[in-house]
């Protein structure tokens, strides 16, 4: 029996994004390009450990917003900031089982240009995102950056959160996305990173200390 994809080469495996008898050679030419590999495939997890993470430099540097500093106190002091903003990621994953690596990452830098407008400029500026499923995910960050702030309020009788902390926090995971990503074109390791620290997306972990250790040193 040949390869469904090729139509040359003998197939070895079974792929369930074609839910048919593939080569290893298209498997691995095709794997989150053009093919939508479910998580649980047992060749994609084999890739996945023996890929090394992305060395952000050598990236785009543009796309990393290189002007933002962000140090390892700021990510100790906002362990709850960061959680936060990583919960609404997979909340709106979850909500939303076609949403790739890409989509995350281009919802979270179109609020980073925002927020950096806003910081250096003052102005509020709303850069649109390019899609429906992109523009869902920066409502979902932006409802929990409101909630973040209304709680600050009830606690404390005023809101402490900063515009360049939540920039920062932001950018790290803007950071840690490009990183987490295998940069294919439906890439979902960033996305079943975020799955392993929130596998429900009822509830926010109940030690969101620990939790916020979990995502800033994975």
């Amino acid at each position: 029996m040949s390869c469904v994809i090729c139509e040359k080469r003998k197939e070895k495996r079974f792929c369930p994004a074609v839910h048919g008898r593939i080569c290893p050679q298209c498997c691995g030419e095709q794997r989150e390009v053009t093919l939508d590999c479910p998580s649980d495939c047992v060749y994609l997890q084999q890739a996945r450990e023996h890929e090394k993470p992305r060395a952000l430099q050598g990236l785009d540097q543009a796309a990393l917003f290189p002007r933002v500093e962000i140090s390892d106190r700021f990510l100790y002091e906002h362990q709850q900031l960061v959680l936060g903003l990583s919960f609404a990621l997979a909340r709106s994953a979850h909500a939303d089982p076609g949403l790739t690596d890409a989509d995350l990452i281009a919802a979270l830098s179109s609020m980073a240009r925002s927020q950096e407008t806003l910081v250096n400029s003052g102005l509020v500026y709303e850069s649109s995102s390019a899609s429906l499923v992109q523009q869902s995910v920066v409502a979902e960050v932006g409802r929990m950056l409101q909630e973040y702030r209304e709680t600050e309020q009830k606690h404390l009788g005023y809101v402490r959160l900063r515009h360049e902390e939540v920039l920062r926090a932001l950018v790290f995971l803007v950071r840690m996305g490009y990183a987490r990503t295998s940069g294919r074109a439906k890439s979902r390791a960033f996305r079943d990173f975020l799955f392993a620290k929130f596998p429900d997306q009822g509830s926010a972990p109940a030690d969101p200390a620990e939790a916020g250790s979990r995502i800033i040193v994975p």
